[in-house]
């Protein structure tokens, strides 16, 4: 019986070092290397564009590849709107204010200011632009906000006595500025695009 235990535990004892070894010839290999990390490939649209002239006191050119919807929000306001990006899972938010006096005004860039700044937490860097078009009559500023945070782009227009607009861009997934990058550069040339379209009616 103890001969035959001890066959077992000699057998057992061979698979076990049969194992390790197997397993380690891998070990010592040098051809290994990780995997970068992969996003997937992204097919964008071709830019083309379209005016947007509304009830709103306002116009601009917007993507064909977009859709302008009302915003639904409890709070929303007359002339509250999004351009919606459904291929690219996000969303430009417009929202618009009368400027009635200097204080609401003064209260309105302070506000875009702050809503921009409140990414501090997570934003590695914000820059501020000015944003300028005198025979227009449309001045600003404009806010990249570097980092895994919910807006990557925030800005206002403005003719600093009537109208005053901020815009927000937002992305329907978490924060990874790795995955989209992309996207965010393509959608920058669109505000950019928009911004230098916009005007007051």
């Amino acid at each position: 019986m103890g001969n035959l235990e001890q066959r077992i535990n000699l057998a057992v004892l061979l698979c076990l070092l049969s194992v390790a070894l197997t397993s380690c010839n891998s070990c010592g290999d040098d051809s290994y290397s990780p995997k970068p990390r992969g996003f997937y490939r992204l097919q964008f649209p071709a830019k083309a564009y379209q005016e947007y002239s509304g009830p709103c006191p306002y116009t601009f050119k917007y993507p064909t590849y977009s859709r302008i919807l009302r915003d639904s929000s409890r709070d929303a306001q007359p002339c509250w709107i999004n351009i919606d990006f459904p291929q690219l899972n996000g969303k430009i938010h417009l929202s618009y204010h009368p400027v009635t006096s200097q204080k609401v005004f003064n209260e309105l860039v302070e506000d875009s200011r702050t809503f921009a700044f409140k990414h501090t937490v997570k934003a590695t860097s914000i820059d501020e632009a000015r944003i300028m078009y005198s025979q227009k009559k449309v001045y600003g500023l404009y806010y990249t906000i570097e980092g895994n945070t919910a807006s990557s782009v925030q800005f206002f227009l403005t003719d600093s006595t009537r109208h005053y607009l901020r815009g927000a861009l937002y992305f329907n997934e978490a924060p990874r500025i790795d995955s989209i990058k992309p996207v965010l550069d393509f959608v920058k040339k669109d505000i950019d695009v928009m911004i230098k379209s916009f005007t007051w009616k």
